[in-house]
């Protein structure tokens, strides 16, 4: 009888084991493809491409493509050209055949490849639909290797605390009680932003003068402080959302409000004089490169 007992413990033992190595490989297998497939509801697809503002001058990427539906859908619709990856060689086979049946293989093509591996610097939107640790381990990623300006869309899930949203909205989504229980979905949206962070030189036309601009960046929010004869005054009411930048001076008498655009280690725009003097031309060359913050 205590012989049974010590086989019978035994094979529980051992069955533990296995359940507890296919949970690891489970776990293992979820963290390298993001999540199982879902399909993502039509409704949801056509939402997130209005929210990024598709249009045919665009080339969208979608990391863990499934059956395509987003990159086919901003062809057909807003004639835009795209790009699909996913580890599953059927789902890319169905969405190539499906390019084929639709008439937009010459624009948008998938491919069976790990996102990691992606080139994402051609895409001017991303779209994702996966889980949150796959969206934490392709933060850095996607922040480096997309151009200033580009839109990043996501069906349900964010990059957390470390990069906020520009903007997000939930709306009821019935068809999707069936798969998760939840019967809502949230798309959220980030411009990506450019890369500030570091030390300016800037000057203003018609001898209005000039500012050593010292800049700390975290995704799109800067701060810093400017010099000018020897006195240092902070960055006021900064805003940067892609290229696009704006920021205030404190002028004694008044507040210089700037607005322009940046590229790579320029910028330009125009100024509000805050002396009363009108509106002038400004620019600033980067002096001193420093590497982006997260």
């Amino acid at each position: 009888m205590r012989k049974a007992y010590r086989n019978a413990l035994a094979l529980l033992n051992g069955a533990a084991l296995l359940l507890s190595a296919a949970a690891a490989v489970r776990a293992v297998e979820l963290g390298r493809t993001g999540g199982p497939y879902v399909p993502t509801p039509q409704v949801v697809v056509d939402q997130m491409l209005r929210m990024a503002e598709v249009g045919a001058n665009d080339f969208v990427l979608d990391l863990g493509s499934g059956d395509g539906v987003i990159v086919l859908t901003a062809a057909r619709q807003f004639k835009a050209r795209g790009f699909g990856v996913d580890i599953d060689p059927e789902l890319v086979k169905l969405s190539n055949d499906s390019a084929r049946r639709l008439g937009v293989a010459d624009r948008v093509a998938f491919q069976v490849q790990d996102v990691f591996n992606a080139d994402l610097s051609r895409a001017s939107v991303l779209t994702l639909y996966l889980l949150p640790s796959m969206m934490s381990d392709l933060l850095p990623k996607v922040f480096l290797e997309l151009k200033p300006g580009a839109r990043v869309v996501s069906h349900d899930y964010h990059f957390g605390d470390d990069w906020q949203a520009d903007d997000y909205m939930t709306f009821d989504v019935p068809e999707k009680e069936a798969i998760n229980g939840v019967p809502r979905a949230t798309i959220y949206l980030w411009i990506v932003p450019a890369k500030v962070a570091g030390k300016w030189r800037l000057s203003i036309e018609g001898g209005a003068g000039g500012y050593e601009l010292d800049l700390k960046q975290k995704f799109q929010m800067f701060e810093g402080s400017a010099l000018a004869g020897g006195k240092s005054t902070k960055i006021e009411l900064p805003q940067l959302r892609g290229e696009a930048i704006r920021f205030a001076l404190n002028a004694g008498a008044g507040r210089h409000v700037f607005s322009g655009r940046v590229s790579g280690d320029s910028m330009q725009g125009t100024v509000e004089l805050g002396t009363g003097r009108g509106t002038v031309r400004w620019t600033a060359t980067r002096v001193a490169t420093q590497a982006a913050a997260r």
